[in-house]
């Protein structure tokens, strides 16, 4: 209601006005789409969460539940060139409160690797700035990192979902005894050690020097120190990471990011590399973005230069005169009244009156 409303719609022309600076298109989904876009193995997104029913065929349909999905399937048959897209509406899950959220955000496709995440981060702290948002922190995790570890385990489906939950709770006892009776000690070790894995960006150099005899490990440090550097030199906040970080979705391939608010530790914005997601429309694409939490910024979005607020109480016969004189108050919020108001409301206050048979503005 009222002023939330306000910011939401003032944060999503923000977004829009930021990407279209930074050379993003537009694009838009159907609302409506096939649950099986969002159910299958690529996706892994459970029907349950979704707002759902049978159409006139017998097949599920569902509110859109994940914007990059509808958008990977949008763009499956487009030419292998350099694409940059942007996006605001709403995605509708049932284990959140009120159903609906509202995201904006980008998805770039045949960029190479890195710079499709240097970008959607420097994107998002281009958006931030806009907003006057500059008290968060920058998250960088490797999805690789325990998915190559992971492999060295002899783990059955439910087994893999077991100690992918445990890395994602940070219980780090469970990771330990799930990777041991499925491994050996040494990998249970590395594994459990991961929960800890978090900090500084001096974290990934400890684990440099940790891995030294690991080049597969040492390449995905590598990116994640490539990618910071080029974060802090342009002054886009304060980095952490996170080595323990584990995908939420099948569709990660690489690395993930979140951005956190310093103040309530929410977070505004998450996303990551997905080229796995196209192996389904059977091309090898690279693919990167991010999607922000439009009704997060909004709580603590405040207009930096809020327009004067002018209030013109006005009774039917002069409701002419008033729009005329509506012109008069460029860049401003013009509110035409017929009574008194609370001037606390108002910056000002004038009232059109008829005397002597010509009308008349009077400040309040």
């Amino acid at each position: 209601m009222g002023p939330a409303i306000s910011n939401r719609f003032s944060v999503m022309e923000k977004f829009r006005e930021v990407a279209v600076l930074r050379g993003y298109e537009q694009i838009s989904t159907p609302v409506v789409e096939y649950a099986s876009t969002f159910t299958n193995e690529y996706v892994g997104m459970n029907l349950q969460n979704m707002l759902k029913w049978f159409n006139s065929e017998g097949e599920i349909e569902v509110l859109r539940p994940d914007w990059t999905t509808s958008i990977a399937r949008a763009l499956s048959s487009q030419d292998h060139n350099l694409q940059k897209w942007a996006y605001q509406g709403s995605v509708f899950k049932t284990d959140r409160p009120g159903m609906e959220d509202h995201q904006a955000g980008i998805e770039i496709l045949h960029m190479p690797r890195l710079m499709g995440e240097i970008e959607s981060l420097l994107m998002a702290s281009s958006f931030l700035k806009s907003l006057g948002i500059t008290d968060y922190v920058i998250e960088l995790g490797h999805t690789e990192l325990y998915e190559s570890l992971v492999q060295e385990l002899d783990l059955k489906n439910e087994e893999a979902e077991r100690l992918r939950q445990a890395m994602h709770d940070k219980k780090q006892d469970e990771v330990y005894e799930i990777a041991l009776h499925y491994g050996d000690e040494e990998t249970a070790k590395e594994l459990a050690a991961l929960v800890d894995a978090y900090g500084g960006i001096e974290v990934i150099a400890e684990y440099e020097e940790r891995w030294k005899d690991r080049r597969d490990l040492l390449d995905m440090l590598a990116q994640m120190k490539k990618v910071a550097q080029i974060l802090t030199e342009s002054g886009s906040g304060e980095i952490l990471v996170d080595l323990g970080r584990v995908k939420n979705l099948p569709y990660y391939s690489g690395m993930l990011y979140r951005g956190f608010l310093k103040k309530t530790g929410v977070v505004c914005f998450s996303g990551g590399r997905y080229d796995k997601l196209y192996d389904r429309y059977g091309g090898q694409v690279s693919a990167a973005g991010l999607a922000f939490d439009v009704d997060v910024l909004a709580e603590i979005y405040q207009e930096v230069s809020p327009l004067e607020k002018v209030c013109i109480i006005a009774n039917l016969d002069a409701l002419v005169y008033a729009e005329k004189l509506r012109q008069s108050y460029e860049n401003c919020i013009v509110d035409v009244r017929v009574e008194t108001v609370d001037p606390d409301d108002y910056d000002k206050i004038v009232e059109i009156k008829l005397i002597d048979g010509k009308y008349e503005v009077l400040e309040k």
